[in-house]
């Protein structure tokens, strides 16, 4: 006779199970005996049908206890052939419909992070993407991509971050929202992103395109972030046979100390409008529509008060137009493809404008680095303006500071520096010497006049000599 031998330490996990489902406590126990013939097929059968329950309740509740909402679980079509719209919508309710307390700004809700996934899906949607209502913060958005469906409205935004009210008490209505891994394509209806009066938005590792109006649109508010993301009207890689056709604005900044890093705008008619304070470029490259198509890079459009500063950016074809500029830095950039700045006069201002240690590239076609747009009338308040130590290849140096030598034998010098100097007849500051080999020559020589840019002097006796002048237009009033 056979002896079977049980090892009770196997049988010991089949004692019990316990199943914990979003607080459903749900226990089956096996006879004390577990050794009775047909209790395998029994506990078969009620494992098969504990998952089955499990599989249930999961699928009627797409919340995780990670608070994570993934939006296909509301049934929103990851193929893009259904409209998605209330689907998303709902997911986006659910995540914020929680009042939590937190340590944002008065009346913003602290909702810890809650993630909503786009779960790496193509969605169609009909209307803007927005929360249900003000008053929400620390809610991330990710990981796909939302198509306008031919009805989304022209004036539109995939994605809009703004108030749904009429009037609110909120100093701001949104704070700390961040939208990262996100592709937009606007299908030619309307823009991307907005964000109205919205307090430190992130909006990270996205791509936005098809816009018919604008890519990123801020107003008011503060802090609004935009990294490593790609944004052009038209898919392209630059020499697009129809890019005189393009239009539209990647990103406008209509509010102060946002930040714009490590961006690429590829097809736009304006890379970026910025008409608020204290915001900064960096690392934006801009080939989004020639300068000789009409286009522009960079349009700073808040004169008397730019408060902005671009650097190490690239201008690829296209250039900065900005009015007026007061407080405004430019270092580190390259200007490809005969781009170059213009200072557009509007009442006639430029003060505190530093563009310095830029490099230039060009055709040999005769275009000046630096330009300026006196239609308006002419600049007649400068002050403390710095255009200096760039260098430039196959177009014209411009500067604000110039050094010139002339040779001669008599009793006067000239030396011109209209081919290089910024401001026409505007000259705050000469140094100059006299240098003779004559022996026992000791000659008085006077600076005469300044005007039209030129520089006249001259000598109390004839001598043969050379005369070294160094010039300054954009010295302060108080130097």
């Amino acid at each position: 006779m056979a002896l079977i031998c049980y090892n009770p330490m196997i049988l010991l996990p089949l004692a019990t199970f316990f199943i914990l489902i979003n607080h459903a406590h749900i226990a089956y126990s096996l006879p004390q005996n577990p050794l009775t013939p047909g209790r395998t097929h029994d506990y078969d059968h009620h494992i098969r049908k504990l998952q089955a329950l499990r599989s249930s309740i999961s699928q009627t509740n797409p919340v995780s206890s990670a608070r994570l909402y993934r939006v296909s679980s509301y049934g929103a079509d990851p193929t893009g052939k259904t409209d998605s719209t209330d689907a998303i919508l709902s997911a986006i309710a659910d995540a914020v419909a929680e009042e939590r307390d937190g340590i944002l700004m008065d009346g913003i809700s602290n909702h810890g992070g809650v993630q909503i996934s786009l779960e790496g899906g193509i969605y169609m949607i009909s209307r803007p993407m927005k929360f249900p209502m003000a008053g929400v913060g620390n809610v991330v958005i990710s990981g796909g991509t939302l198509r306008a469906s031919e009805n989304f409205t022209n004036d539109g935004y995939l994605i809009d971050l703004s108030s749904s009210s009429a009037a609110t008490s909120l100093e701001y209505n949104y704070e700390y929202i961040t939208f990262r891994d996100i592709m937009l394509d606007c299908n030619y209806h309307g823009g991307g992103i907005r964000a109205i009066n919205a307090l430190r938005t992130n909006i990270e590792n996205c791509y936005i395109t098809h816009f018919n109006t604008t890519g990123i649109f801020v107003q008011g508010g503060h802090e609004t972030y935009i990294r490593n993301s790609f944004l052009g009207q038209h898919i392209t890689a630059g020499g697009d046979r129809h890019e005189r056709d393009f239009s539209g604005t990647a990103i406008t900044l209509a509010g102060n100390d946002n930040a714009i890093t490590d961006v690429v705008i590829f097809s736009a008619a304006t890379g970026i409008v910025i008409s608020g304070q204290a915001n900064v470029l960096t690392g934006v490259h801009c080939y989004n529509k020639a300068t000789g198509f009409g286009g522009t890079g960079v349009y700073l459009k808040l004169p008397n008060l730019t408060q902005t500063r671009i650097i190490n950016s690239y201008f690829d074809y296209t250039g900065i137009v900005a009015e007026d500029p007061v407080q405004l830095h430019v270092s580190g950039c390259f200007f490809l493809g005969d781009a170059f700045i213009v200072l557009k006069s509007i009442h006639g201002v430029v003060n505190g404008l530093n563009i310095v240690d830029n490099m230039f590239s060009g055709s040999n076609k005769g275009v000046d680095i630096v330009q300026l747009d006196q239609r308006n009338g002419v600049f007649n308040n400068i002050d403390q303006v710095v255009v200096d130590n760039n260098n430039v290849k196959g177009m014209n140096l411009k500067a604000t500071v110039a050094r010139g030598a002339t040779q001669g034998n008599g009793t006067s010098w000239t030396v011109d520096f209209n081919q290089i100097l910024l401001f026409p007849r505007h000259i705050k500051f000469v140094q100059y010497t006299m240098m003779t080999s004559e022996p026992n020559v000791f000659p008085n020589y006077v600076l005469r006049n300044i005007s039209n840019n030129k520089v006249f002097i001259e000598s109390d006796i004839a001598v043969s000599g050379s005369v070294s002048v160094t010039v300054d237009q954009g010295l302060s009033k108080r130097s």
